[in-house]
């Protein structure tokens, strides 16, 4: 060892309360050894060969600075020896006073927030039943009412129901009778299949139409026909009654004579039917002028006179 001298005798006969009675100036007290530290130990005087008098709390340790250690506080390198990794005592231990507060706020905070969760997760939960019924819902998009607002029945309905469309067809699908045939020399005829009824022109031809009606009453009986630009006529029966006035084919139009392409335009005649089945017959009779080509027919609600 190298601080102070090493002096002749072993430390476990040095006096360890030495301190208390050496003079101020020495390690002894004897006359010459102030301050120099290299005077011979004498019997029964304390040597200071690894210890010096200092101040407590203050020691150093080769070039180390004076570390000041007051009591009372917490050493910043000092760690506890419950804290040092392998010690059994790693456990915590609660505060003297508190009574086991500590553990207890604890497990109330952690049963708060499990709370918290569960409550979040019911809401998620619910959230997505609602939402899938809404997707089923065709009105899910649509405003519904507040709490504030009165739910009030309508008497209004909710739409005004169309009419249905009532029959129409080409004059050769129908029933033909008397000499009464089907051609498509001629153009211009509006048939699907551009053909019409021929051979009306002989007593006794006729064309029969089984029509469906969705109520009884007045009815127009549209029929588009053609002529050599001269006039013509038929006998109109519905539900076998004949009508008090003949069909009137006349050159309304005022096409040229002889021109069977250019003679096409419509008539019509009221007729009353029944609700259901009705059977309306166009037929050439004695004293008809039934120079004419039929090509379609057709019923228009409302009666009135020709």
């Amino acid at each position: 060892m190298t601080a102070g001298n090493n002096g002749a005798d072993t430390p476990e006969n040095d006096d360890p309360f030495a301190y208390l009675y050496r003079s101020e100036g020495g390690e002894g007290g004897a006359p010459g050894s102030a301050g120099d530290g290299a005077a011979a130990r004498q019997p029964g005087v304390p040597r200071t060969s690894y210890n010096q008098v200092r101040a407590v709390g203050q020691r150093q340790y080769g070039q180390q600075a004076p570390q000041q250690i007051t009591y009372g506080q917490q050493n910043a390198h000092y760690a506890a020896p419950e804290t040092l990794p392998g010690s059994d005592r790693t456990r915590s231990v609660a505060a003297p006073g508190h009574g086991g507060q500590e553990p207890r706020r604890r497990n109330g905070l952690l049963i708060g927030a499990v709370s918290v969760v569960a409550v979040v997760c019911i809401g998620i939960g619910v959230a997505m039943l609602t939402n899938g019924d809404d997707a089923k819902n065709t009105d899910a998009g649509k405003p519904g009412p507040t709490a504030g607002d009165t739910v009030k029945p309508t008497d209004k309905p909710t739409g005004k129901p169309k009419p249905g469309e009532l029959p129409k067809e080409d004059a050769g699908s129908l029933r033909l009778d008397g000499g009464a045939t089907t051609a498509k020399d001629i153009e211009g005829a509006r048939s699907a299949s551009g053909s019409y009824v021929a051979g009306f022109n002989q007593v006794g031809a006729k064309v029969q139409w089984t029509v469906d009606v969705p109520q009884a009453g007045d009815y127009r009986l549209y029929v588009r026909y053609g002529i050599p630009g001269e006039d013509a006529n038929a006998t109109l029966a519905v539900n076998s009654k004949p009508n008090g006035q003949p069909l009137g084919l006349k050159n309304f139009i005022h096409s040229p004579k002889g021109d069977w392409k250019k003679g096409w335009q419509t008539t019509w005649a009221p007729v009353t039917l029944n609700q259901g089945t009705n059977t309306i017959e166009i037929s050439c009779g004695q004293g008809n002028q039934c120079n004419a080509n039929l090509d379609q027919v057709w019923l228009q609600q409302g009666g009135g006179k020709q």
